[in-house]
């Protein structure tokens, strides 16, 4: 059930801040927009496009990427791990979200499965609009057993 009062949000029995006037939620430009850059991003990763997955994270000293094994503060630590790391190789997209909040804001789930791995990865990104385009935020990978 969804239903709205004022500038909140109700759906399956929670509230939320919509946020400010006129911005919606799930806009299809925005949500095409961010759409993409996840696509652009996907390619990039499993291709090993280290300079452009540096381009695709916010350069300051704020953005943050918890992975499997490693916890990166800040985006000279995430260039730094993206430098030395292995390529991870293909992986196949079982299910993905995107949702935006606004015209500047926007969160990617997503879960996958790397060839020959009994285990799922579960991919999550938060995505702002800068005056250089979508970056990512903030961002966590995990894996768990089937």
């Amino acid at each position: 059930m969804l239903g709205r009062s004022s500038r909140w949000l109700t759906l399956a029995g929670y509230r939320a801040f919509s946020g400010v006037p006129g911005h919606s939620i799930n806009d299809p430009q925005v949500l095409q927009e961010v759409a993409h850059e996840f696509r652009l991003y996907e390619s990039a990763l499993c291709n090993n496009d280290v300079k452009a997955l540096d381009r695709f994270f916010f350069d300051n000293p704020s953005t943050v990427r918890f992975g499997t094994s490693e916890n990166l503060y800040g985006y000279e630590a995430i260039q730094a791990f993206r430098q030395g790391r292995s390529p991870p190789g293909d992986r196949r997209i079982l299910k993905s979200v995107i949702t935006t909040y606004g015209p500047d804001f926007a969160v990617a789930n997503v879960e996958f499965q790397r060839d020959g791995s009994s285990k799922i990865g579960r991919q999550s990104q938060t995505w702002l609009r800068t005056s250089e385009g979508w970056k990512v935020v903030s961002a966590h990978v995990s894996m768990m057993e089937k």
